[in-house]
């Protein structure tokens, strides 16, 4: 009987240490940068600098955004600009869904403050390795307004993770 036990036992730690090491996520690059009280100003940039030594596996990028009820829309359009080390610059315009249609904020989140992980890149092999920047900046404008909006309220932090 003890031995069944024992076996048992084993079978439940061994399972476990399995399903910790099969379901981990691997990020190479995780990072966020808070943004001031005042708001997301207009034209300024978050800049993230990394590193790329593997030239050959795809990678998957995301922008995190952490919003909180002060944030105004359901949407949010922002412009990228990613630096390659041989200077080659890939600059997009993207729109994001910010709130389903009732004006219920998405993403994760029990509190105020929502995350959302935004695909930016998926299965994007670095052609070249050495440090790279990535900047972004929103674009919001309000209907009819050529000028962006001067302090985007409700956006708390900016990320980018980059994983396998």
């Amino acid at each position: 009987m003890r031995t069944i036990l024992k076996i048992n036992n084993f079978s439940i730690v061994l399972g476990t240490l399995f399903l910790l090491f099969s379901c981990t996520n691997k990020t190479d690059f995780n990072t966020y940068k808070s943004l001031g009280s005042e708001g997301w100003k207009a034209n300024e940039k978050v800049v993230f600098e990394f590193d790329v030594k593997d030239t050959i596996s795809p990678k998957n990028l995301f922008i995190n955004i952490r919003n909180n009820n002060e944030y105004a829309y359901s949407n949010l359009y922002i412009i990228t600009a990613l630096i390659f080390p041989n200077e080659t610059t890939i600059i997009d315009t993207l729109q994001y869904e910010m709130a389903d249609e009732t004006g219920k904020f998405l993403g994760n989140g029990f509190t105020e403050i929502k995350e959302n992980k935004l695909f930016y890149k998926e299965k994007k092999a670095f052609p070249v390795s050495g440090k790279y920047l990535f900047s972004v900046r929103h674009a919001m404008r309000k209907n009819g307004d050529v000028n962006p909006i001067a302090f985007l309220k409700g956006i708390q932090e900016v990320g980018l993770s980059i994983e396998n």
